[in-house]
């Protein structure tokens, strides 16, 4: 059976499109099943401010629906030296869009030699996510400490932010905050953050089936950024593989062969040429 296309007349091709939401009601009308099937992802995530600066904190385990895809994966990005961002929602959608940042900041310092500000940084996503009205999946906090001292700052996929001394988002938000709201306090020692924030992400790795495997923690100062990669580790796989790649350290010459050096100069100017007379 031939399927009605004209409501393509109807679309309006220019900006971001949402031809697929009228195809799929045309395709339902007609019996196909079109129905939007999500997969529910799971992430543990919090910042905190500290006397010195800020501390991130993550879990390791990335979720696909009912299975776990990746026991130990990266949540802390790097932003710039001063900066770096938590990521929960889409991984592929928190990836690219804080290494696209990421370009943008080293750019802006390159071409002002200006240390980049987390106010920036923060408005630049809001503002990139808003255009997309929430369809990119990156729920992001960003910590970090410039001019004005250490911030933590969150941003919605819809583009909004929110300022505040500690925040946590994700599946297992729930026991971070819980975690957070009771133990927070100011001027907090580096050791002191650094152990309520093991224990507001192992809030959730133990009372969410979302998140789980390791603690990542990223302390951010004035002297630079500090990683903290499997800080805490209780889920180690038992089978590895390692040294995937293995190179030697210096190649192996096959064989030698001197010349002159004589042979290699080029003289400049004009060179006679030859005729060749029939």
């Amino acid at each position: 059976e031939d399927i009605e296309m004209s409501y393509l007349e109807e679309l309006n091709m220019g900006g971001f499109t949402t031809e697929n939401t009228a195809r799929n009601e045309v395709l339902a009308q007609k019996g196909f099943d079109v129905k939007s099937r999500c997969v529910k992802t799971g992430t543990t995530i919090a910042a905190m401010i500290f006397k010195d600066g800020v501390i991130l904190g993550a879990d390791t385990r990335a979720t696909a629906g009912e299975i776990v895809a990746d026991k130990n994966c990266e949540k802390i990005h790097y932003m710039a030296p001063n900066i770096h961002c938590l990521g929960a929602g889409t991984a592929a959608d928190c990836e690219h869009v804080t290494l696209m940042m990421s370009r943008k900041l080293e750019l802006f310092t390159l071409n002002t030699g200006i240390e980049a500000r987390v106010e920036m940084a923060a408005t630049q996503l809001a503002n990139y996510l808003f255009n997309y009205g929430g369809h990119i999946g990156a729920y992001l906090i960003l910590g970090g400490i410039d001019v004005s001292g250490p911030k933590v700052v969150q941003v919605y996929a819809d583009g909004c932010k929110t300022y505040l001394p500690f925040i946590a988002t994700g599946s297992g938000s729930l026991g971070a905050t819980a975690v957070l709201e009771t133990d927070f306090k100011e001027d907090m020692t580096k050791e002191e953050a650094m152990k309520i924030m093991v224990k507001a992400i192992e809030a959730g790795v133990y009372h969410d089936m979302g998140s789980g495997s390791n603690v990542d923690l990223c302390v951010i100062t004035k002297e630079g950024a500090q990683h903290y990669r499997n800080y805490v580790s209780k889920n180690k796989k038992e089978f590895e593989m390692k040294d995937i790649y293995k190179f030697q350290k210096k190649p192996e010459v096959l064989s030698t062969k001197e010349i002159p050096i004589s042979s290699l100069i080029v003289e400049e100017g004009d060179q006679p040429m030859e005729l060749q007379l029939n």
